[in-house]
């Protein structure tokens, strides 16, 4: 699978990381000053999650989490280059020093937690538990024992899926745990409200629902990796994070891609 490839060339690139001109530095010393020396960031998102991170009809590289990162990148004086991927091969380059953040909607988990540090959250989302339109029986989380859901493989929610019993058959993008739940080849598939939402504004003719939301709406932050190498780095994002949630240009870049304001926890 491409998400397969993905991980194997995200583990080649990390081992020959000293070799490769753009690689995020892992060696010691104070990280934060080594992206100012550098004048750039090295960010690493999917590039195919809309409305989070994906390609316009030109080509360009767009997406709430896209400019999120800009506009950090700006605060911190440097500018953001972007690295794409899979989901699960992020994180394998993220902690090799191949990247030095990863901005894809990245929920703050016990173990995520457990392995990285993360900045202050700047979105807050809720899970939901999307099924054909036609499908009865399946209405909340806890029918997800003995079903087959559609997720991306090391996301959050491939994690909760299973957590309920649901046998999880993972793919690399939204539309195509989609496209699996509207042509019968997994019954529900779990996701970020506001991705389900943008899929339907954009394809108002398929026919999917949201049968459960979780009540408690999960923090998206930006995982950095641990050690007092990287407390400056973390302090000086979470600080640009308060800075651009002030000045309104959370809200904006939000209201933009979600058309709705989902970086206050109010």
């Amino acid at each position: 699978m491409k998400r397969t490839i993905s991980f194997i060339l995200a583990v080649m690139m990390a081992l020959s990381c000293a070799f490769l001109s753009g690689c995020a530095s892992k060696e010691a010393g104070d990280q934060l000053e080594t992206i100012k020396s550098r004048g750039k960031i090295i960010v690493a998102m999917e590039g195919v999650w809309a409305p989070w991170t994906y390609h316009n009809t030109d080509g360009d590289l767009v997406g709430f989490d896209t400019e999120v990162a800009k506009a950090i990148a700006e605060k911190l004086g440097v500018e953001a280059e972007f690295k794409e991927g899979d989901f699960d091969a992020l994180f394998v380059g993220f902690e090799q020093g191949v990247y030095d953040i990863i901005v894809n909607e990245v929920e703050i988990t016990e173990s995520r937690s457990a392995m990285y540090d993360f900045t202050e959250p700047y979105a807050y989302i809720h899970t939901a538990l999307i099924v054909r339109g036609d499908n009865e029986d399946i209405k909340s989380f806890a029918d997800l024992a003995g079903r087959t859901t559609a997720n991306s493989n090391g996301s959050t929610y491939a994690a909760m899926a299973e957590e309920y019993g649901a046998t999880v058959l993972t793919v690399p993008t939204l539309e195509e745990t989609l496209s699996m739940v509207l042509d019968g080849r997994a019954e529900a598939t779990l996701n970020a409200d506001q991705s389900f939402y943008d899929f339907m504004d954009q394809h108002p003719e398929a026919n999917l629902k949201i049968v459960d939301l979780t009540e408690e709406a999960s923090f998206v932050a930006i995982p950095i990796r641990k050690g007092d190498e990287s407390a400056s780095l973390n302090a000086a994002i979470s600080k640009a994070i308060r800075e651009l949630r002030e000045d309104g240009t959370l809200r904006a870049i939000s209201e933009k891609y979600l058309g709705m304001d989902i970086t206050s926890d109010n």
